[in-house]
């Protein structure tokens, strides 16, 4: 496997990297990973791992080779090109010298996929992809600075790693219409949506909002994950600003690159706060602790990316609020699940006022928080998330 996420990173890509491996090594499979070092959501090299150039470790059975790349604390187009380039370079010259039966590339990082192409290339052996986000997609609808001007070279690489590959994995049925006029066709295009990686809340529900200073009578409206340029977040800012009730909270627990601007805008504002990122036996009480969990998207986000986010939501059995397109792989995801709402993006006054209604009429919030966990267990389970990776390995080493 090729992919610049993994454990110990705990958002994003990285879980399933690390799940997908260790399943396949738990089955007998020898598992080999070309990763990158931890840096994500903070976008700072693990502590651990600070300093080093290259580190090849034994983690559950999965034999890890990590090489160094560049970490830029901010998101431009250029720094994202450096951090892609030093990871392709680096992955390139000193790969892993083994002989793989098959080569799975997790996408993004662009690199990886280059680089899980290379090798099935070399080693003529087939090449099942997964993409998790669209870079040339994302280039162009981020809003990352000087994003619009490398989206069709990301894309057309991205491009060609995907119609060189035996298959091609989707996370969500959005995708296929871009992954397929990219060129890759239908007949080689397999949905394989996330799961949920975390479990549900065990904890005492009261306990743990006391502990977090959160009173019985607060409306705490939770964003978990990376604070990146994508994301929008300003729009939670600015609802606490309208809300004039400091019984309505708005938290963000994690990080990313836009925290210390999502810091600066929020000051003076007494329903606005921060929580680190949460360790992984805490995360699913948290989750749960709060009244709504929140989900925002630029509006220029239609078509890229699906946030991990909303398996973790869904599981801890509390309403979502999503503030994205309603066009979108995001907004068809929550809609199909039942467990939230969808308010237009970038919209303030739309996210604050959805707020208020959830907590007028707890009945209702019981009853979408509750579709959550059913969800889950209809079309989110590890088991068959799990599964059909397998079974799009199998394909790639049959067909490839």
């Amino acid at each position: 496997m090729v992919s610049t996420n993994y454990a110990p990173e705990h958002a994003g890509i990285g879980p399933y990297s690390t799940q997908i491996a260790e399943h396949l090594a738990a089955s007998g499979v020898e598992t080999h990973v070309l990763a990158g070092m931890p840096h994500y959501p903070a976008w700072r090299v693990d502590e651990e791992y600070r300093g080093r150039w290259r580190a090849t470790e034994l983690r559950a059975g999965v034999r890890v080779h990590r090489r160094r790349h560049t970490v830029p604390p901010r998101q431009t187009a250029v720094r994202r090109a450096l951090y892609e380039a030093s990871f392709l370079a680096h992955g390139s010259l000193a790969g892993p010298e083994v002989r793989p039966d098959v080569v799975l590339s997790q996408m993004p990082s662009l690199a990886g996929g280059v680089i899980g192409a290379r090798i099935a290339r070399r080693r003529k052996v087939p090449h099942a992809v997964v993409v998790q986000d669209l870079m040339g997609a994302a280039a162009a609808q981020s809003g990352i600075s000087g994003g619009g001007r490398v989206a069709a070279l990301a894309g057309g690489i991205e491009g060609r790693v995907l119609r060189s590959a035996a298959v091609v994995g989707v996370v969500h049925e959005s995708f296929v219409a871009r992954v397929a006029a990219m060129g890759v066709p239908e007949s080689r295009i397999r949905v394989v949506p996330n799961w949920t990686h975390v479990n549900g809340p065990t904890g005492d529900r009261s306990a743990v909002r006391a502990r977090l200073g959160w009173a019985p009578e607060d409306t705490v409206v939770l964003h978990s994950g990376n604070m990146g340029l994508k994301q929008g977040l300003e729009v939670l800012v600015e609802a606490a600003r309208a809300a004039g009730d400091p019984r309505i909270r708005i938290v963000l627990m994690g990080d990313g690159n836009q925290r210390e601007e999502l810091r600066r805008l929020s000051e003076g504002l007494a329903n606005f706060a921060f929580l680190p990122p949460a360790e992984d036996a805490d995360f699913p009480d948290i989750l749960g602790a709060a009244d709504v969990l929140a989900v925002t998207q630029k509006a220029s986000v239609l078509d890229m990316s699906l946030p991990s986010k909303l398996t973790s939501y869904f599981a801890a059995g509390r309403p979502v609020i999503a503030s994205v397109a309603a066009v979108g792989g995001t907004a068809q995801e929550v809609e199909r699940s039942g467990a939230g709402v969808v308010v237009p993006p970038e919209d303030p006054q739309a996210l604050l006022d959805a707020v208020r209604k959830l907590a007028a009429n707890p009945g209702h919030a019981r009853e979408l928080g509750e579709r959550g966990p059913a969800y889950v267990e209809e079309r989110l389970s590890r088991r068959a998330g799990l599964a059909r990776i397998t079974s799009l390995l199998r394909e790639a080493l049959t067909t490839g």
